[in-house]
Parts: C-alpha cells; structure tokens; sequence
C-alpha cells in the first residue's frame, strides 16, 4: 500500500454546515486522508482544532459507525452522558444507531489534532443532539434540514 504523503493532503476548513452553525466551526480544519488514497468504503480524516475550536456539533449516525484517536495535544469529549478528557493515544468509538450525541472540544490553549475513521454510506442520516438539525444523504448528496424536514 503506497505511504501517503500528509503534507500533501489539502486541509479543508469551516464545515458544510448551514448558518447559523457552519460560522460556529472556526479554527476547525480536515484532512480527507481516505478520499486523497481514492478509498471509497470507509472515511479517514485528520482533524485539527485551534484553541477553543469544535470538532462538529454534537451529533450521532444512524448508519454509519465512527472510532477515533487523539494523535496531538487533549481535547475534550463531550456526549449524552458527560466530559471525558481525551489526551494523545486515547480512542473513543460510536456505534452507528446509538442516540449519543458527541463531539471534541479543544478547551486548551495548544493545537490538537485526532484522526477520525468511520464508515463511509452513501445514505444515511446524521442527527444534531443540541441543535434543531438533521443531514438526510441519498447517493451521496447531502440535504440539511430542521428535525421535523422542514428547509432552513
């Protein structure tokens, strides 16, 4: 298997979030390590958060089951049930269907960086645990909208 060369990976920052919430992902920057390999069955991104950057809005899969791994730094993980300090080598898995809604927060003053894997479904459905929001996918295309499927 070829050695993928990170640097060379394009780093993508901000979210495909709609407003009010895309503007709350500043400092938040990803690497699509799978997708620059062309791996199409499974996710791999290099996640780097700034000092008091999130990862995402906390959110959980329906279909779709997520591992990840604190490669830099600490951050927090924030779910259903609590705060969990997360620091370099510490895991945290979601199973897909679970209704836990998750997300990392880097509440230190030093960069952080985790490597996120996770199934890659062309449909799905992703819920936002502390907003009025929903991502349906078919095929590949995302539409985000309100819980009930109204448009925004």
């Amino acid at each position: 298997m070829p050695k993928i060369d990170i640097s060379q990976v394009p780093s993508v920052t901000g979210s495909s979030y709609p407003e009010p919430y895309n503007s709350e992902m500043e400092g938040r920057a990803s690497q699509r390590l799978a997708e620059h390999a062309g791996l199409t069955q499974f996710g791999a991104n290099m996640v780097t958060l700034a000092p008091g950057a999130k990862a995402s809005m906390r959110h959980y899969h329906m279909l779709e089951d997520e591992f990840l791994i604190v490669t830099q730094g600490s951050c927090t993980l924030v779910e259903d049930t609590g705060e969990t300090q997360m620091n370099v080598g510490d895991c945290a898995a979601f199973k897909a269907g679970v209704a836990n809604g998750h997300h990392l927060v880097n509440f230190t003053d030093q960069e952080t960086r985790f490597l996120v894997i996770g199934t890659d479904n062309p449909n799905e459905t992703c819920i936002y645990s502390d907003v009025d929001m929903k991502v349906v996918t078919t095929d590949g295309d995302a539409v985000f909208t309100r819980k009930d499927g109204s448009a925004f």
